[in-house]
Order: C-alpha cells, then sequence, then structure tokens
C-alpha cells in the first residue's frame, strides 16, 4: 500500500473513487448541499457549505456534462499532465471527464479510439478521460511521477457560489437590485405611463360604450316616434 501511494497521490484516487453530486451528511438540511468540490488534502468531496473549513486547502471544482463528472482542463493541467485527454468546450471553458464512461455500442471503423477503453475518439486525442491516461501510464511505466505537477495552492474560481445562511439568495438579489439605480430608475419611470396608459385603455371603451348606447337609446326613440307612410305601389293592370 506504501509503494501504491508512491506512484499514484492519494488525492488522484479521491478523484477516481469519490462520488460528487450527492447531498452531504453534514449539511443534509441545507439548501444546495450537492458535493461537487474535491478537498485534495483531505482527499473527499464536500459541498459549498464546507468551504469555510477547509479554505487554506486546495479544492478544485467538479462540474456536471451529459450526467459525468468534469474537470476545468485550466485547473486540473495545474496538478497532473492532461496531453493526449480529449477536451469538450463547456460555456466558453475547455472540460475533461475524470472517470471512464459506459460505451452503448460498439465503435466500428478505422478512427481513433482510446487505448483503455476503446471508445471512439477525435483525431489528436488518445484518452477520453483522466482515469484512462492514468491507467495507462499505470500500466506500461509504473510510474506517475513524470507526469505530476507542483501545485501548493489551488482555489476556486471568482464564478463560484458559495451560500453563508438560508437567506443568502434573497439577500443578493436584493443587493443586485439596489446596485442598479439606472434599471430601478427607469423602471419606474416606465410604470407611470404604463399605468396612465392602462387607465386611458380601460376608460376610453368605458365612455365610448355608455356614450354609444345613450345614441342607440335616442336614435331608437326617435325612430320610434316616426311613422312611416304606407308604400305606394303601382296598380296592377
Amino acid at each position: 500500500m506504501h509503494q501504491q501511494a508512491m506512484w499514484k497521490p492519494a488525492w488522484l484516487e479521491a478523484l477516481s473513487t469519490e462520488k460528487f453530486f450527492v447531498a452531504c451528511s453534514f449539511h443534509e438540511h441545507a439548501k444546495k448541499n450537492e458535493k461537487n468540490i474535491c478537498c485534495l488534502d483531505c482527499c473527499t468531496s464536500i459541498c459549498p457549505h464546507c468551504v469555510s473549513t477547509h479554505r487554506v486547502h486546495r479544492l478544485l471544482q467538479v462540474r456536471r456534462y451529459v450526467y459525468h463528472d468534469v474537470v476545468r482542463l485550466e485547473d486540473l493541467e495545474k496538478l497532473i499532465d492532461c496531453s493526449g485527454v480529449q477536451s469538450y468546450t463547456i460555456n466558453s471553458s475547455k472540460v475533461v471527464f475524470l472517470k471512464k464512461r459506459p460505451q452503448n455500442r460498439q465503435f466500428k471503423g478505422s478512427g481513433n479510439i482510446c487505448t483503455s477503453c476503446d471508445r471512439s475518439l477525435q483525431e489528436p486525442y488518445f484518452y477520453c478521460s483522466l482515469d484512462c491516461k492514468v491507467e495507462y501510464i499505470l500500466r506500461k511505466k509504473k510510474d506517475l511521477s513524470a507526469y505530476l505537477r507542483p501545485c501548493k495552492t489551488l482555489q476556486l474560481g471568482p464564478d463560484f457560489f458559495i451560500p453563508h445562511d438560508a437567506d443568502d439568495e434573497t439577500t443578493q438579489s436584493t443587493l443586485v437590485d439596489a446596485d442598479e439605480p439606472m434599471g430601478s430608475s427607469d423602471s419606474d419611470n416606465l410604470s407611470i405611463p404604463y399605468t396612465n396608459f392602462v387607465r386611458k385603455k380601460r376608460s376610453g371603451p368605458y365612455i365610448c360604450a355608455r356614450s354609444a348606447n345613450r345614441v342607440s337609446d335616442d336614435d331608437m326613440a326617435t325612430n320610434m316616434s316616426r311613422r312611416k307612410g304606407v308604400p305606394q305601389r303601382s296598380p296592377l293592370c
């Protein structure tokens, strides 16, 4: 076991074996308690509520793509050489799959395939996931030290949302509205003419309907008071 830890670091084993996007047992009743972070120093998966106790540790955010775990290539390259692993673009960021994915049907043809799981790949790539590359290197060279990179600090990106309390979402939305005075003033100015417009539309047809009814009643009375004469017909021959 000691020799195994030498050529495969514990954090890499955690990325392959830990379950992500499951409820955190420490924050079972909290909102957004899915474990989508891997603490590389503790070698465990944590949820956003656990970040406060792991702030000085190396944290790697795990994302979801087609129901599988992926990691940003830019972050993973700070830890290990990912050359040859096929990447995908999500929201203008390149990501790679962490684990092997089951292949529904066998690929037929003379295309490029993964060296570990025979999955079809695009041309310049040799591995469909990080696990496939690690497995291939360990099978051929028995050592990963040449591919590992020193990384003492690794923090979450600025776009990662860390909840603080139950009312955090409400507070954040309120601050966003307060930080946009131009938008709020425009909406206030638009609300007055919009209300007047609705009132005019509502009052307009109502007045017209009343006047129309009044005119129709007068016309009806006038028509009833007028008696048309007997129609003149030509005599029969």
